[in-house]
């Protein structure tokens, strides 16, 4: 995983969670591929899942009132105020490896996972 990201420190976070460098290209990149300069990568936690609660990772058109917002090279990263707590320290990173490729998300809030990797506690 890598451990950079695009913002300089992590009290310049108000989302609590980083995106890595190989994230915010790789958002960036499908954003402009798809010619859409107005979505926002937005990430929650939703009821769900064997474990209790899972991800949703996905790129959005709309901010609600009282999102949590962090800006980084090429994309804006969204959390909704409910989610937060459950993200905060969390970094969200992208792989392209032969034994793993997509986005990947490490919790420390999370004090469990299923076996499939698709829900947490």
């Amino acid at each position: 995983m890598s451990d950079t990201a695009t913002t300089d420190t992590a009290a310049e976070r108000t989302t609590g969670v980083m995106l890595t460098d190989a994230a915010a290209a790789k958002a960036a990149g499908l954003l402009r591929a798809e010619g859409r300069d107005d979505l926002a990568l937005r990430i929650e936690v939703q009821p769900g899942g064997c474990a209790g609660l899972r991800y949703r990772l996905a790129f959005d058109d709309e901010q609600l009132e009282g999102d949590l917002v962090d800006h980084y090279d090429g994309v804006d990263l969204v959390v909704d105020r409910m989610s937060a707590p459950y993200l905060g320290g969390a970094v969200i990173d992208y792989a392209d490896t032969i034994e793993q490729q997509g986005f990947t998300i490490d919790n420390p809030n999370a004090a469990s996972t299923c076996a499939c990797g698709d829900s947490f506690h």
